[in-house]
């Protein structure tokens, strides 16, 4: 079972809106029960539930941890609008892994039309939930690679014959990394990189590479 996001009331746990109605209907949450919840200042609760309602899931605070599972390093994922099923793969896969936000935006030779924030943001909250996280990445989109190249302060292309290895790439702590479509990027978009990075020489789908590339970027830091 995920560790809930709930809002802590001295020495109570109160969880509401869709969360609670996915305890109380899908997980069929009861009274009596104990479940994990995340206090994001740091801890990992053990509640054990005195009410459940679909629109209301409470109870008692019976042991609690200390809880840091946040990576130091701030990995964003900016990914091309790919096809559904791709995206969001990438999408919770990558939040399950530490990455600290997402940006989606259509390249050249993207697939994937329109945006769907709001299912996107609902994709990464459960993966977070389903790790234990004590955030939910935040999911934006952009315009163009233009727009987001020229916005983040470290962009870091993957490009799978470049001259320089992810793995070797240890600084800075922070950097945006970007993904392209399956078509792969157009020439237009390599030329507005300063710098790009290869994951090695095996042609990778992209929901592969972004996982890969997040977990080497993140073990290259320590974290």
């Amino acid at each position: 079972m995920p560790a809930f996001f709930a809002r802590r009331e001295r020495g109570r746990a109160v969880i509401e809106g869709g969360d609670a109605r996915h305890l109380a209907r899908s997980l069929r949450a009861r009274v009596g029960e104990e479940i994990d919840v995340v206090d994001p200042a740091g801890f990992l609760l053990t509640v054990r539930l005195d009410s459940v309602t679909p629109e209301r899931v409470e109870g008692v605070v019976v042991a609690e941890r200390a809880h840091d599972p946040e990576p130091a390093a701030r990995i964003t994922i900016a990914v091309a609008n790919l096809p559904a099923p791709a995206l969001e793969l990438v999408l919770s896969r990558c939040t399950e892994a530490g990455a600290f936000a997402f940006v989606v935006f259509p390249a050249d030779r993207s697939v994937g039309r329109g945006e769907k924030l709001e299912r996107w943001a609902t994709i990464c909250r459960e993966a977070a939930m389903l790790a234990g996280r004590l955030r939910v990445p935040d999911v934006s989109a952009a315009s163009s690679a233009d727009a987001v190249i020229g916005a983040e302060e470290n962009p870091v292309l993957l490009v799978r014959d470049s001259p320089q290895r992810l793995a070797e790439l240890t600084r800075p702590r922070d950097l945006t990394l970007f993904v392209g479509p399956e078509g792969g990027w157009s020439q237009r978009e390599l030329e507005l990189a300063m710098t790009t990075a290869s994951l090695g020489p095996r042609n990778l789908r992209a929901e592969t590479a972004a996982l890969v590339g997040l977990a080497i970027a993140l073990a290259a830091r320590g974290s």
